[in-house]
Protein backbone atom coordinates (compact mmCIF):
# COMPACT_ATOMS: atom_id res chain seq x y z
CA UNK A 1 0.00 0.00 0.00
CA UNK A 2 3.13 2.14 1.04
CA UNK A 3 4.59 0.93 -2.82
CA UNK A 4 0.97 2.07 -4.09
CA UNK A 5 0.40 5.43 -2.66
CA UNK A 6 4.09 6.53 -3.20
CA UNK A 7 3.98 5.85 -6.79
CA UNK A 8 0.21 7.74 -6.76
CA UNK A 9 2.15 10.96 -5.64
CA UNK A 10 4.40 10.55 -8.29
CA UNK A 11 2.18 10.10 -10.97
CA UNK A 12 -0.35 13.26 -9.79
CA UNK A 13 -0.20 16.27 -12.60
CA UNK A 14 1.45 19.09 -11.86
CA UNK A 15 -1.43 21.32 -11.40
CA UNK A 16 0.04 22.94 -7.95
CA UNK A 17 3.08 23.46 -9.46
CA UNK A 18 4.88 27.16 -8.07
CA UNK A 19 8.09 28.73 -9.67
CA UNK A 20 9.77 31.82 -8.46
CA UNK A 21 10.85 34.15 -10.94
CA UNK A 22 14.34 35.01 -9.57
CA UNK A 23 15.95 37.23 -12.78
CA UNK A 24 14.72 38.33 -16.17
CA UNK A 25 12.95 36.61 -18.43
CA UNK A 26 12.40 33.34 -15.48
CA UNK A 27 14.11 30.79 -13.95
CA UNK A 28 15.96 29.82 -16.98
CA UNK A 29 16.27 32.71 -18.85
CA UNK A 30 14.13 31.51 -22.19
CA UNK A 31 10.45 33.35 -21.41
CA UNK A 32 8.70 30.45 -20.48
CA UNK A 33 6.56 30.41 -17.61
CA UNK A 34 6.10 26.63 -16.69
CA UNK A 35 3.03 26.86 -14.30
CA UNK A 36 -0.12 24.57 -14.54
CA UNK A 37 -3.26 24.96 -12.75
CA UNK A 38 -3.66 28.64 -14.15
CA UNK A 39 -6.97 30.52 -14.87
CA UNK A 40 -8.44 30.30 -18.79
CA UNK A 41 -10.07 33.18 -18.74
CA UNK A 42 -10.39 36.33 -16.06
CA UNK A 43 -13.42 36.39 -13.76
CA UNK A 44 -15.51 39.19 -14.56
CA UNK A 45 -14.43 42.69 -13.16
CA UNK A 46 -11.02 41.28 -13.83
CA UNK A 47 -8.21 39.51 -11.81
CA UNK A 48 -8.24 39.74 -7.98
CA UNK A 49 -5.69 42.10 -6.87
CA UNK A 50 -4.11 40.17 -4.07
CA UNK A 51 -1.86 43.45 -2.83
CA UNK A 52 -0.14 47.06 -3.97
CA UNK A 53 2.75 48.76 -2.92
CA UNK A 54 3.93 51.99 -3.43
CA UNK A 55 7.29 52.32 -6.01
CA UNK A 56 9.70 55.01 -7.56
CA UNK A 57 10.00 55.39 -11.08
CA UNK A 58 12.11 52.48 -13.19
CA UNK A 59 11.91 49.95 -16.41
CA UNK A 60 13.28 47.18 -14.39
CA UNK A 61 10.89 44.33 -13.94
CA UNK A 62 10.62 42.75 -10.66
CA UNK A 63 12.06 39.80 -9.69
CA UNK A 64 10.83 36.73 -7.20
CA UNK A 65 12.51 34.35 -5.09
CA UNK A 66 12.56 33.20 -1.40
CA UNK A 67 9.06 34.55 -0.54
CA UNK A 68 10.36 37.80 -1.61
CA UNK A 69 9.71 40.41 -4.28
CA UNK A 70 12.57 42.72 -5.21
CA UNK A 71 12.18 46.22 -7.03
CA UNK A 72 14.90 48.09 -8.66
CA UNK A 73 13.52 51.81 -8.41
CA UNK A 74 14.48 55.71 -9.00
CA UNK A 75 13.70 58.86 -6.89
CA UNK A 76 14.60 62.14 -7.99
CA UNK A 77 15.64 65.27 -5.96
CA UNK A 78 13.25 68.14 -5.70
CA UNK A 79 12.78 70.50 -8.46
CA UNK A 80 14.23 67.79 -11.29
CA UNK A 81 12.29 68.21 -14.71
CA UNK A 82 12.68 65.49 -17.18
CA UNK A 83 13.58 67.58 -20.76
CA UNK A 84 11.03 67.59 -23.46
CA UNK A 85 13.22 65.47 -25.73
CA UNK A 86 14.36 62.41 -24.73
CA UNK A 87 17.46 62.88 -26.48
CA UNK A 88 18.50 66.25 -24.07
CA UNK A 89 20.95 65.21 -21.35
CA UNK A 90 20.68 67.10 -18.52
CA UNK A 91 22.39 65.77 -15.31
CA UNK A 92 18.95 64.75 -12.93
CA UNK A 93 20.15 64.50 -9.26
CA UNK A 94 18.27 61.44 -7.43
CA UNK A 95 18.86 57.70 -6.03
CA UNK A 96 18.53 54.54 -7.45
CA UNK A 97 17.12 52.00 -4.64
CA UNK A 98 16.82 48.49 -4.34
CA UNK A 99 13.30 47.76 -2.38
CA UNK A 100 12.04 44.26 -0.86
CA UNK A 101 8.65 43.17 -0.61
CA UNK A 102 6.69 40.15 1.36
CA UNK A 103 6.17 38.02 -1.37
CA UNK A 104 2.16 37.20 0.42
CA UNK A 105 0.97 40.44 2.29
CA UNK A 106 3.12 43.08 -0.12
CA UNK A 107 4.69 44.51 3.15
CA UNK A 108 7.96 46.08 2.74
CA UNK A 109 10.71 44.45 4.55
CA UNK A 110 13.73 46.62 3.66
CA UNK A 111 14.62 49.19 1.53
CA UNK A 112 18.65 50.23 0.15
CA UNK A 113 19.63 53.01 -1.74
CA UNK A 114 22.77 55.23 -3.14
CA UNK A 115 23.23 58.36 -4.79
CA UNK A 116 23.37 58.55 -8.13
CA UNK A 117 22.87 61.68 -10.83
CA UNK A 118 21.39 60.41 -14.07
CA UNK A 119 22.73 61.66 -17.65
CA UNK A 120 21.10 59.09 -19.69
CA UNK A 121 18.12 59.30 -22.62
CA UNK A 122 14.97 58.36 -21.17
CA UNK A 123 16.08 59.26 -17.60
CA UNK A 124 13.25 57.29 -15.50
CA UNK A 125 14.97 54.84 -13.65
CA UNK A 126 17.11 51.42 -13.79
CA UNK A 127 16.56 48.89 -16.21
CA UNK A 128 18.00 45.87 -14.97
CA UNK A 129 15.69 43.07 -12.90
CA UNK A 130 17.38 42.35 -10.16
CA UNK A 131 18.61 38.47 -10.02
CA UNK A 132 18.26 36.29 -6.84
CA UNK A 133 21.03 33.85 -6.26
CA UNK A 134 20.72 31.85 -2.79
CA UNK A 135 21.06 34.67 -0.20
CA UNK A 136 22.56 37.24 -2.49
CA UNK A 137 20.89 39.69 -4.96
CA UNK A 138 22.76 40.94 -7.30
CA UNK A 139 21.60 44.45 -9.35
CA UNK A 140 23.05 46.55 -12.10
CA UNK A 141 21.45 50.47 -11.87
CA UNK A 142 21.53 52.30 -15.24
CA UNK A 143 24.84 54.52 -14.55
CA UNK A 144 26.94 51.34 -14.02
CA UNK A 145 26.54 50.66 -10.22
CA UNK A 146 26.82 46.66 -9.66
CA UNK A 147 25.82 45.79 -5.87
CA UNK A 148 25.63 42.46 -4.57
CA UNK A 149 23.32 42.47 -1.17
CA UNK A 150 22.43 40.28 1.13
CA UNK A 151 18.67 39.24 0.89
CA UNK A 152 18.42 38.91 4.34
CA UNK A 153 18.45 43.14 5.16
CA UNK A 154 20.01 44.48 1.36
CA UNK A 155 23.70 44.86 3.60
CA UNK A 156 26.17 45.95 0.84
CA UNK A 157 28.70 42.79 0.46
CA UNK A 158 30.34 44.20 -2.34
CA UNK A 159 30.17 47.06 -5.18
CA UNK A 160 31.29 48.31 -8.08
CA UNK A 161 30.69 50.81 -10.87
CA UNK A 162 31.37 49.63 -14.30
CA UNK A 163 32.91 52.69 -15.47
CA UNK A 164 35.03 53.91 -12.90
CA UNK A 165 36.15 50.15 -11.96
CA UNK A 166 36.06 48.66 -15.05
CA UNK A 167 36.41 51.12 -17.97
CA UNK A 168 32.99 51.18 -19.33
CA UNK A 169 31.17 53.91 -20.95
CA UNK A 170 27.07 54.89 -20.45
CA UNK A 171 25.62 53.74 -23.04
CA UNK A 172 23.22 56.63 -24.44
CA UNK A 173 20.14 54.40 -23.04
CA UNK A 174 21.49 53.65 -19.30
CA UNK A 175 22.93 50.35 -18.92
CA UNK A 176 20.45 47.68 -19.30
CA UNK A 177 22.35 44.54 -20.34
CA UNK A 178 21.26 42.10 -17.07
CA UNK A 179 24.13 40.07 -15.38
CA UNK A 180 24.59 36.74 -16.08
CA UNK A 181 25.04 34.17 -13.13
CA UNK A 182 26.88 31.32 -14.24
CA UNK A 183 28.20 28.88 -11.44
CA UNK A 184 30.38 30.74 -9.30
CA UNK A 185 30.50 34.10 -11.76
CA UNK A 186 28.65 36.82 -12.40
CA UNK A 187 28.98 37.69 -16.41
CA UNK A 188 28.60 41.50 -17.26
CA UNK A 189 28.37 43.41 -20.18
CA UNK A 190 30.81 46.00 -19.11
CA UNK A 191 31.08 48.26 -22.10
CA UNK A 192 35.04 48.79 -21.97
CA UNK A 193 38.07 48.69 -23.39
CA UNK A 194 41.57 46.90 -23.22
CA UNK A 195 39.35 43.56 -23.50
CA UNK A 196 36.83 44.99 -20.89
CA UNK A 197 33.53 44.58 -23.46
CA UNK A 198 32.49 41.64 -20.94
CA UNK A 199 33.92 40.51 -17.80
CA UNK A 200 33.63 37.91 -15.32
CA UNK A 201 33.57 38.27 -12.08
CA UNK A 202 33.84 35.94 -8.91
CA UNK A 203 30.26 36.47 -7.46
CA UNK A 204 30.73 36.41 -3.95
CA UNK A 205 33.75 39.07 -4.02
CA UNK A 206 33.78 40.84 -7.15
CA UNK A 207 37.05 40.63 -8.26
CA UNK A 208 37.94 39.72 -12.10
CA UNK A 209 38.30 36.75 -12.81
CA UNK A 210 38.67 37.03 -16.56
CA UNK A 211 37.81 39.84 -19.79
CA UNK A 212 37.02 39.39 -23.29
CA UNK A 213 37.08 41.28 -26.30
CA UNK A 214 36.98 45.51 -26.23
CA UNK A 215 34.51 48.22 -26.91
CA UNK A 216 36.46 51.40 -27.85
CA UNK A 217 34.45 53.50 -29.27
CA UNK A 218 30.54 54.48 -29.02
CA UNK A 219 27.87 52.58 -27.55
CA UNK A 220 28.33 48.95 -26.67
CA UNK A 221 24.65 48.11 -26.77
CA UNK A 222 21.75 46.60 -24.46
CA UNK A 223 22.22 43.01 -25.30
CA UNK A 224 21.30 40.28 -21.93
CA UNK A 225 25.06 37.94 -22.18
CA UNK A 226 23.13 34.20 -22.41
CA UNK A 227 24.68 30.86 -22.32
CA UNK A 228 23.76 28.01 -24.95
CA UNK A 229 24.74 24.23 -25.91
CA UNK A 230 26.03 24.67 -29.87
CA UNK A 231 27.65 22.33 -32.24
CA UNK A 232 28.05 20.72 -28.72
CA UNK A 233 30.43 23.31 -27.06
CA UNK A 234 28.62 25.38 -24.14
CA UNK A 235 28.84 28.57 -25.39
CA UNK A 236 28.47 32.40 -24.17
CA UNK A 237 26.79 34.38 -26.84
CA UNK A 238 27.48 38.12 -26.44
CA UNK A 239 25.44 40.41 -29.25
CA UNK A 240 27.09 43.67 -29.84
CA UNK A 241 26.98 46.58 -32.11
CA UNK A 242 29.47 45.38 -34.30
CA UNK A 243 29.39 41.69 -33.56
CA UNK A 244 28.01 38.42 -32.76
CA UNK A 245 30.23 35.81 -31.09
CA UNK A 246 30.39 32.78 -28.81
CA UNK A 247 32.98 32.63 -26.35
CA UNK A 248 34.02 30.16 -23.63
CA UNK A 249 32.12 31.11 -20.49
CA UNK A 250 35.08 29.49 -18.38
CA UNK A 251 37.34 31.47 -19.56
CA UNK A 252 35.99 34.31 -21.99
CA UNK A 253 38.25 32.87 -24.73
CA UNK A 254 36.30 33.95 -28.36
CA UNK A 255 35.01 30.37 -30.03
CA UNK A 256 33.84 31.90 -33.08
CA UNK A 257 32.47 35.58 -34.41
CA UNK A 258 30.12 36.73 -36.88
CA UNK A 259 30.87 40.92 -37.88
CA UNK A 260 27.52 42.95 -37.38
CA UNK A 261 26.72 46.77 -38.10
CA UNK A 262 23.51 47.51 -36.21
CA UNK A 263 22.52 51.40 -36.53
CA UNK A 264 22.27 52.85 -32.82
CA UNK A 265 23.62 49.98 -31.03
CA UNK A 266 19.96 48.60 -30.79
CA UNK A 267 20.54 45.32 -29.51
CA UNK A 268 17.80 45.32 -26.64
CA UNK A 269 15.64 42.42 -27.28
CA UNK A 270 17.16 38.99 -26.29
CA UNK A 271 18.89 36.91 -29.18
CA UNK A 272 16.83 33.39 -29.01
CA UNK A 273 18.14 29.88 -29.57
CA UNK A 274 16.93 26.72 -31.10
CA UNK A 275 19.10 24.18 -31.41
CA UNK A 276 22.66 25.30 -32.97
CA UNK A 277 20.73 28.17 -34.50
CA UNK A 278 20.50 31.97 -33.12
CA UNK A 279 17.75 34.48 -34.49
CA UNK A 280 18.36 37.90 -33.51
CA UNK A 281 16.56 41.21 -34.81
CA UNK A 282 17.02 45.18 -34.20
CA UNK A 283 14.72 48.20 -35.08
CA UNK A 284 16.22 49.32 -38.20
CA UNK A 285 18.15 46.63 -39.45
CA UNK A 286 15.43 43.90 -38.89
CA UNK A 287 15.93 39.86 -38.35
CA UNK A 288 18.84 37.28 -39.35
CA UNK A 289 19.32 33.77 -38.45
CA UNK A 290 22.54 31.99 -37.64
CA UNK A 291 23.79 29.17 -37.35
CA UNK A 292 27.03 27.59 -35.50
CA UNK A 293 28.63 24.57 -36.51
CA UNK A 294 32.42 23.02 -35.09
CA UNK A 295 34.07 25.59 -37.98
CA UNK A 296 32.08 28.34 -36.43
CA UNK A 297 29.28 31.13 -37.16
CA UNK A 298 27.85 31.60 -40.44
CA UNK A 299 24.35 32.96 -41.59
CA UNK A 300 21.57 31.24 -42.73
CA UNK A 301 19.37 34.26 -44.08
CA UNK A 302 18.98 37.92 -43.34
CA UNK A 303 16.03 40.46 -43.55
CA UNK A 304 16.46 43.29 -46.35
CA UNK A 305 14.68 45.56 -44.21
CA UNK A 306 15.74 49.56 -45.12
CA UNK A 307 14.55 51.42 -42.05
CA UNK A 308 12.41 50.76 -39.26
CA UNK A 309 8.86 51.81 -40.84
CA UNK A 310 6.26 49.29 -41.32
CA UNK A 311 6.35 49.41 -45.30
CA UNK A 312 10.09 49.66 -45.10
CA UNK A 313 10.44 46.48 -42.89
CA UNK A 314 10.10 42.91 -44.42
CA UNK A 315 10.59 40.21 -41.56
CA UNK A 316 10.53 41.22 -38.05
CA UNK A 317 12.35 44.78 -36.85
CA UNK A 318 11.92 44.68 -33.17
CA UNK A 319 13.49 47.39 -30.43
CA UNK A 320 11.98 46.31 -26.97
CA UNK A 321 10.88 42.91 -26.71
CA UNK A 322 12.13 39.69 -26.71
CA UNK A 323 10.55 37.11 -29.57
CA UNK A 324 8.76 33.72 -28.72
CA UNK A 325 10.43 30.67 -30.92
CA UNK A 326 7.89 28.24 -31.16
CA UNK A 327 8.58 25.31 -33.76
CA UNK A 328 9.42 26.44 -36.70
CA UNK A 329 7.83 30.32 -36.15
CA UNK A 330 9.09 33.07 -34.61
CA UNK A 331 6.43 35.64 -32.90
CA UNK A 332 7.45 39.25 -31.79
CA UNK A 333 6.39 42.78 -31.63
CA UNK A 334 7.88 44.77 -34.63
CA UNK A 335 8.97 48.53 -34.32
CA UNK A 336 5.23 50.19 -35.02
CA UNK A 337 3.37 47.82 -31.72
CA UNK A 338 2.89 45.07 -34.74
CA UNK A 339 2.51 41.37 -33.41
CA UNK A 340 4.26 39.55 -36.74
CA UNK A 341 4.80 35.66 -36.90
CA UNK A 342 7.21 35.31 -39.32
CA UNK A 343 9.02 31.35 -40.69
CA UNK A 344 12.21 31.07 -38.73
CA UNK A 345 13.83 28.73 -41.23
CA UNK A 346 13.21 31.46 -44.47
CA UNK A 347 12.55 34.57 -42.33
CA UNK A 348 8.88 34.94 -44.36
CA UNK A 349 6.33 37.00 -42.82
CA UNK A 350 3.18 34.63 -41.72
CA UNK A 351 0.73 37.72 -40.23
CA UNK A 352 0.39 40.53 -38.35
CA UNK A 353 -1.85 42.22 -36.01
CA UNK A 354 -2.26 45.55 -34.29
CA UNK A 355 -4.95 44.62 -31.74
CA UNK A 356 -1.85 42.65 -29.26
CA UNK A 357 -0.75 46.23 -28.27
CA UNK A 358 -3.49 48.55 -28.12
CA UNK A 359 -5.64 48.90 -25.71
CA UNK A 360 -8.55 51.36 -23.64
CA UNK A 361 -6.38 54.65 -24.45
CA UNK A 362 -5.97 53.96 -27.97
CA UNK A 363 -8.06 56.88 -30.25
CA UNK A 364 -10.75 54.95 -31.71
CA UNK A 365 -9.72 56.21 -35.21
CA UNK A 366 -6.63 54.58 -34.61
CA UNK A 367 -8.59 51.14 -33.05
CA UNK A 368 -9.79 50.91 -36.55
CA UNK A 369 -6.69 50.63 -38.64
CA UNK A 370 -5.19 47.60 -39.48
CA UNK A 371 -1.87 49.14 -39.46
CA UNK A 372 0.18 51.09 -37.19
CA UNK A 373 -0.52 54.55 -36.95
CA UNK A 374 2.29 57.07 -37.49
CA UNK A 375 0.91 60.43 -36.70
CA UNK A 376 0.20 62.85 -33.98
CA UNK A 377 -1.12 62.70 -31.42
CA UNK A 378 -1.25 59.20 -31.40
CA UNK A 379 1.76 57.67 -33.27
CA UNK A 380 2.41 53.94 -32.12
CA UNK A 381 6.12 54.22 -32.69
CA UNK A 382 7.94 51.87 -30.48
CA UNK A 383 4.71 50.07 -29.95
CA UNK A 384 5.17 47.00 -27.15
CA UNK A 385 3.89 43.90 -25.38
CA UNK A 386 5.96 41.24 -23.69
CA UNK A 387 5.40 37.91 -24.54
CA UNK A 388 5.65 34.55 -22.15
CA UNK A 389 4.86 31.55 -23.29
CA UNK A 390 2.64 29.13 -20.68
CA UNK A 391 1.98 25.33 -21.62
CA UNK A 392 -0.41 25.97 -24.97
CA UNK A 393 -0.97 29.87 -24.91
CA UNK A 394 1.20 33.05 -24.60
CA UNK A 395 0.54 35.67 -22.01
CA UNK A 396 1.04 39.10 -23.14
CA UNK A 397 1.61 42.39 -21.07
CA UNK A 398 1.22 45.26 -23.30
CA UNK A 399 2.21 48.73 -22.75
CA UNK A 400 -0.98 49.95 -21.79
CA UNK A 401 -0.71 47.88 -18.89
CA UNK A 402 -3.42 45.18 -20.16
CA UNK A 403 -2.49 41.74 -19.74
CA UNK A 404 -3.59 39.13 -22.13
CA UNK A 405 -4.36 35.45 -22.83
CA UNK A 406 -3.69 34.54 -26.77
CA UNK A 407 -2.85 31.39 -28.74
CA UNK A 408 -0.40 32.37 -31.28
CA UNK A 409 0.06 29.75 -34.49
CA UNK A 410 1.17 30.19 -38.07
CA UNK A 411 -2.12 30.57 -38.95
CA UNK A 412 -2.82 33.60 -36.76
CA UNK A 413 -3.36 35.60 -33.33
CA UNK A 414 -6.33 34.58 -31.50
CA UNK A 415 -6.90 36.56 -27.89
CA UNK A 416 -8.46 34.36 -25.33
CA UNK A 417 -9.38 37.38 -22.72
CA UNK A 418 -7.52 40.25 -21.25
CA UNK A 419 -8.03 42.47 -18.18
CA UNK A 420 -6.36 45.98 -17.26
CA UNK A 421 -4.20 45.49 -14.56
CA UNK A 422 -2.13 48.54 -13.98
CA UNK A 423 -2.22 52.15 -15.68
CA UNK A 424 0.74 53.47 -17.91
CA UNK A 425 2.39 56.23 -16.04
CA UNK A 426 5.67 57.02 -18.32
CA UNK A 427 5.13 59.50 -21.03
CA UNK A 428 8.30 59.67 -22.07
CA UNK A 429 7.17 58.16 -25.93
CA UNK A 430 4.71 60.58 -26.67
CA UNK A 431 2.00 58.50 -25.28
CA UNK A 432 1.84 56.85 -21.37
CA UNK A 433 3.01 53.97 -21.53
CA UNK A 434 4.20 50.95 -19.02
CA UNK A 435 7.95 49.38 -20.26
CA UNK A 436 8.43 47.36 -17.62
CA UNK A 437 8.83 43.22 -18.01
CA UNK A 438 6.43 41.31 -15.30
CA UNK A 439 7.45 38.39 -13.37
CA UNK A 440 5.26 35.51 -13.06
CA UNK A 441 5.28 33.49 -9.96
CA UNK A 442 3.64 30.82 -7.85
CA UNK A 443 0.51 31.93 -9.57
CA UNK A 444 0.46 35.33 -9.65
CA UNK A 445 1.89 37.77 -12.43
CA UNK A 446 4.07 40.97 -10.50
CA UNK A 447 3.59 43.80 -12.60
CA UNK A 448 5.07 47.54 -11.52
CA UNK A 449 4.56 51.43 -13.55
CA UNK A 450 6.50 54.46 -12.36
CA UNK A 451 3.73 54.53 -9.17
CA UNK A 452 2.72 51.39 -7.95
CA UNK A 453 3.72 46.97 -8.05
CA UNK A 454 1.32 45.27 -8.39
CA UNK A 455 0.36 41.30 -7.48
CA UNK A 456 -2.55 40.11 -9.23
CA UNK A 457 -3.69 36.36 -8.54
CA UNK A 458 -4.07 33.75 -11.79
CA UNK A 459 -4.52 30.57 -9.82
Amino acid sequence: MRLLALLTLLTLPVAGRADDWPQWFGPQRDGVWREAGLIEKFPAGGPKVAWEAKVGQGYAGPAVAGGRVYVMERSEEPGQVQPKSAFDLPVLKGVEALTCFDEKTGAKLWGQSYPCNYKISYAAGPRCTPNIDGDRVYTLGAMGDLVCRAVKDGAVIWQANCVTDFGGRVPLWGYSAHPLIDGDKLICLMGGSDGRLVMALDKLTGKEVWRSQSFDTGDFGYANPVIHTLAGVRTLVIFHPKALVGLDPATGKKLWGVPMAVKFALTAPQLRVQGDRIFTTTFYEGSQLLEVTAEGAKVVWKGKAKGEKPAQTTDLSSIIATPLWKGDTIYGVDSYGELRAIEASTGKRLWSTMAATRGPLTPDAVKARETPSDTAPWSERWGNAFLVENGDRTVLFNEQGVLIFAKLSPAGYEEIDRAQILSPTNKLAGRPVVWMHPAFANGRVYARNDEKLVAVELK
